[in-house]
C-alpha cells in the first residue's frame, strides 16, 4: 500500500490492511470497524504491545482490538483498573494516606499506602463499598503525558513524596511520563487501562488482607501497609477462586503437619525440617519406593559429601554464579588438639568449602573413578542428595520452600546419539511414577535455548530435536517456552495439577555438555579416542519435602492407605477386650500393616474423633461382640457408615491395601 507521510498502514488479524490518518487512536480504528465493536471495546495489541485505546499510533504495523472476550488483557487491565480505584477509595476515605506503588499480580493486584494506623477488616469492607461505588458512578479514565518536571512539581505540590522519588528514578532520557485519570483522581503510570470505571466488574472483586511492606523493598526504610485484591471477569469465575482458596486453607500441609504431627519447624534452624515419627514414615516410605524404582529403571544409586571444598566449586562454575545461596563453611586445618582457642584462627590454614546445594558436580567426580569407554554408556547414577541452599527467610513456607532438602536426584552420562531414547525413557518412567502416585496426568514445557549460550548452533539443533522426537515417540504433547533454557542446554520440566486446580512444577530433565567439560569428564569411544559426554540431570519428584508438602494437600491428609503413616487403630469400647485389641495389631503387623492399639478408659466416639482429626484411615473397634464373634467394627476415615467383618477378611483385605502400588 502507497501512503503518504501523514498516513499509516494497519494489518488486521484477518490479513487486511486499511489506511489511517497518523496519530490515529486505537478507538478511533475500532470505530471505524463497527460502531459496536468501538463499544466493546476496551484496548488494543499493537505490534504485540498492550496498547490503550487513547494512545496515537503514528507508524505503520499489526493491530487487534480486544474485547472483555480476550482474557488476558481483560483482566489484567481489570486488575490494574482496580488498583488504581483502590488507592482513590482509600484516599477519598482518608485523605491524609499517601499513596505510593499498586503493580498487577496473579490473580489480582496490590497497592502499598504510607497511613498512620494499619488498616482493619473493617476498613477492607469501607474500602469495597467506597470502590464500587466508584465503579457505578462510570467516571471517564483519560491519560496525559508530562514532562519530569511537570511531575515533580505537581507531587511536590500535593504532597506525594513517594511519587516524587519514583518519578526522579526514572531515567532522565527526554521520555515523556505518562499520567491517569480515574475521575478526578491521578496516579503516574505506563498503562494500559479501561476507558472509564464502569467496565469493571463491580461483583468479580475482593479485598482479602493487608501486610507490611519496606518501601522499595529496604528494610531501612519506611514500614508502609499493602492491600491485596483479587479480581476476575464476572462473579463466577471469583467464586471459584474463593473457593480454592478456602480448599486450599482446609489442604495447607502447615495445619495437618500439625495435626497428623509429622513434622516441625523453629527459628534455630530457618528453613530446615524437624521430622517426627510419623512425618519420616512418610518420608522413608516414599524414598524405598523410589529407590525400588528407580533400581527397575536401570539406576546405581551413590552417596557423596555434604561439605565439599570451594576449589570443586570454582571448577563448576557455581562458586562465581551461585555462592550467594551457598552456606559457606570455614575449618582452621592447623587445630590438633581439644584445648585449641576457638576464638583464634590461623588464616593460612583456613580451609573454605560448602554445603553443597546441588549434586551435579559431585557425581562428575564419581563418574570420573576409572576410565570410561562407550561401552559402559549411557551409566545413570542416582542419588537422594541431600542439598542445603540460602533462600530469603519471607520466601521460606512450610516443608514446600526451605533451605535444607533432599532430591530424587540422577544423571545420565551418555553419547550425543543416546540422548533421545534417554529422554523418551525417563518420561516413561516418570509417567509410571506419577500415574501409581495419583498423578495421572502432567504437562511438558520444553525450554529452548536462550541468548546468551554457550555451544554451536549445530549441537542445539540436534539436541533439541532429539528432546522433541522423544516427546513425540512417547505420544505425549508439550508447551514450548522458547528462550527460557539453561545456558549450557535445553530442558523439559514437568508440571502437576492437584485436585483444586494449583499447578506445580516437579519433574525436569536437563541436557549438559557443559559440566563434563568443565569437570574433565571422558570417555574412550570406537575410534579408540577421548571424547566429551553429554550429562543428563534428571529429577522426578524433586525436592522429597516439597513432593511430602503437595501429597499432603492434594489429599487433605488422607493420604493413600500404603503411605499414610498410622494405617490403623485398633480401639477397645470396653476394657474386656484389650488382650483382644492387642491379639488384632500383632496380627495386621504380621501382614505388615502399620498398626497400633488404643486401650485406654475413654468413649469410644472419643477415639474415633481424636484418630479421625490425625487422618487415621481405619479405625478397628473392639467390644465384647467383636471378641466372642471373632470380628471387628471396620470404619474408614470420613465415613459415617460402619461394618463388621471377620477378622482373616479384614487382615487380608487391608494388607493388600498395604502393599505399595510397584509392589501390588
Amino acid at each position: 500500500m502507497s501512503l503518504d507521510q501523514s498516513q499509516i498502514s494497519l494489518k488486521f488479524p484477518d490479513g487486511s490492511e486499511r489506511a489511517y490518518p497518523a496519530g490515529v487512536t486505537a478507538a478511533e480504528v475500532a470505530e471505524s470497524i463497527a460502531p459496536s465493536l468501538a463499544k466493546r471495546a476496551i484496548s488494543a495489541q499493537l505490534d504485540g504491545r498492550h496498547w490503550d485505546l487513547a494512545w496515537p499510533i503514528e507508524a505503520d504495523g499489526e493491530i487487534t482490538i480486544n474485547t472483555m472476550k480476550d482474557d488476558a488483557p481483560a483482566l489484567e487491565l481489570i486488575r490494574h483498573d482496580l488498583a488504581h480505584i483502590m488507592a482513590r477509595a482509600v484516599q477519598e476515605l482518608w485523605p491524609d494516606v499517601k499513596v505510593t506503588i499498586g503493580p498487577v499480580i496473579e490473580h489480582g493486584w496490590y497497592y502499598d499506602f504510607d497511613r498512620a494506623e494499619p488498616f482493619t477488616p473493617e476498613d477492607l469492607g469501607a474500602i469495597e463499598a467506597k470502590m464500587k461505588e466508584i465503579i457505578n458512578a462510570r467516571e471517564p479514565v483519560r491519560t496525559e503525558v508530562w514532562d519530569r518536571d511537570r511531575a515533580i512539581a505537581h507531587y511536590r505540590e500535593t504532597g506525594e513524596t513517594y511519587k516524587v522519588e519514583l518519578v526522579e528514578a526514572i531515567p532522565d532520557d527526554g521520555q515523556p511520563i505518562r499520567m491517569y485519570w480515574h475521575g478526578d483522581w491521578q496516579d503516574l503510570c505506563r498503562g494500559p487501562h479501561l476507558q472509564n470505571t464502569g467496565q469493571v466488574p463491580a461483583d468479580a472483586f475482593k479485598l482479602m488482607n493487608v501486610a507490611g511492606a519496606y518501601w522499595r523493598g529496604d528494610s531501612k526504610r519506611q514500614m508502609l501497609q499493602r492491600i491485596y485484591g483479587v479480581a476476575f471477569r464476572n462473579r463466577d469465575d471469583l467464586k471459584a477462586h474463593l473457593h480454592m482458596l478456602e480448599e486450599a486453607a482446609k489442604r495447607d500441609h502447615r495445619k495437618l503437619g500439625r495435626e497428623m504431627d509429622l513434622f516441625h519447624m523453629q527459628e534455630e534452624a530457618p528453613g530446615q525440617v524437624f521430622w517426627h515419627p510419623n512425618g519420616w514414615t512418610i518420608y522413608t516410605t516414599l524414598q524405598d519406593y523410589m529407590r525400588r524404582k528407580q533400581r527397575a529403571g536401570g539406576y546405581r544409586e551413590i552417596n557423596t559429601p555434604q561439605v565439599v571444598d570451594r576449589k570443586l566449586w570454582e571448577a563448576s562454575g557455581h562458586w562465581d554464579k551461585y555462592q550467594h545461596h551457598m552456606f559457606i563453611v570455614e575449618v582452621d586445618e592447623s587445630r590438633d588438639g581439644e584445648d585449641d582457642d576457638a576464638a583464634v584462627r590461623d588464616k593460612a590454614a583456613t580451609r573454605v568449602n560448602a554445603l553443597k546445594p546441588m549434586n551435579c558436580p559431585c557425581h562428575v567426580q564419581v563418574y570420573n573413578q576409572g576410565l570410561k569407554s562407550y561401552r559402559d554408556l549411557p551409566l545413570r547414577l542416582a542419588e537422594f542428595g541431600s542439598c542445603t541452599r540460602y533462600e530469603p527467610s519471607g520466601a521460606l513456607h512450610g516443608i514446600m520452600r526451605v533451605r535444607g532438602f533432599t532430591q530424587d536426584d540422577a544423571h545420565i552420562f551418555c553419547t550425543e546419539d543416546q540422548i533421545e531414547a534417554e529422554c523418551a525413557r525417563f518420561i516413561e518412567f516418570l509417567a509410571d511414577i506419577y500415574a501409581e502416585l495419583g498423578f495421572p496426568t502432567f504437562e511438558i514445557k520444553f525450554a529452548t535455548r536462550p541468548e546468551k549460550r554457550v555451544g554451536t548452533e549445530e549441537s542445539w539443533d540436534y539436541v533439541e530435536n532429539a528432546l522433541e522426537q522423544a516427546i513425540r515417540k512417547t505420544g505425549r504433547t508439550y508447551t514450548l517456552e522458547p528462550g527460557d533454557g539453561a545456558f549450557y542446554g535445553p530442558k523439559l520440566d514437568f508440571y502437576l495439577t492437584d485436585a483444586i486446580g494449583r499447578v506445580w512444577q516437579c519433574g525436569t530433565f536437563q541436557v549438559d555438555p557443559n559440566l563434563p567439560q568443565r569437570l574433565d569428564a571422558e570417555y574412550v569411544g570406537p575410534d579408540g579416542e577421548k571424547h566429551r559426554p553429554f550429562m543428563l540431570h534428571r529429577a522426578t519428584l524433586g525436592s522429597f519435602e516439597r513432593f511430602i508438602g503437595i501429597l499432603i494437600e492434594e489429599h487433605a491428609g488422607k493420604l493413600p492407605f500404603w503411605l499414610a503413616p498410622r494405617q490403623v487403630v485398633v480401639a477397645s469400647i470396653v476394657s474386656e477386650a484389650d488382650d483382644y485389641v492387642h491379639e488384632v495389631v500383632a496380627a495386621l503387623k504380621a501382614a505388615g500393616v502399620r498398626a497400633e492399639a488404643d486401650t485406654r478408659n475413654e468413649k469410644i466416639n472419643y477415639k474415633v474423633r481424636e484418630h479421625s482429626v490425625g487422618k487415621v484411615p481405619v479405625i478397628l473397634a473392639v467390644g465384647a461382640r467383636e471378641v466372642a464373634e471373632r470380628t471387628v467394627t471396620v470404619r474408614r476415615l470420613g465415613e459415617k457408615a460402619t461394618e463388621v467383618s471377620a477378622l482373616d477378611d479384614v487382615i487380608g483385605a487391608l494388607g493388600r491395601e498395604a502393599t505399595p502400588p510397584d509392589l501390588a
